[in-house]
């Protein structure tokens, strides 16, 4: 079992680095930012309109593009499963760090999980 295996994350600020490291294909993170983005707006649509049911279409929305991105790009399990809420906030923190210029290359060289794949 490697470290990520074993680590029981208590604080997002431990966990997103271990989040990023499951992202590190750039294809990946792509279908993330789409996913989360029109589940953004799907929800606002929701709230908007009074049409709640939507809530649900925004979740499988979201998750549609990120778990085609970790099981047919990234080839790995997501962090949802194990870490809900945590990973629900890495996918906005992850977004509005590449809209806003903050996300660079390093954070994923930072973590020790599993090697890059394809990107």
């Amino acid at each position: 079992m490697s470290q990520t295996e074993t680590t029981r994350y208590t604080r997002f600020a431990d966990f997103y680095p271990f989040y990023l490291g499951e992202h590190r294909n750039p294809t990946c993170r792509a279908l993330h930012y789409v996913g989360t983005s029109l589940a953004m707006g799907i929800l606002l649509l929701a709230l908007v309109t009074g049409h709640y049911a939507w809530i649900l279409g925004s979740l499988l929305c979201g998750y549609a593009f990120a778990w085609v991105g970790h099981f047919l790009v990234e080839h790995n399990r997501p962090a949802t499963f194990k870490y809900p809420f945590y990973s629900l906030m890495g996918d906005y923190v992850m977004l509005f760090e590449a809209a806003t210029g903050r996300l660079n290359h390093q954070h994923f060289k930072a973590h020790p999980g599993r090697p890059a794949s394809n990107g």
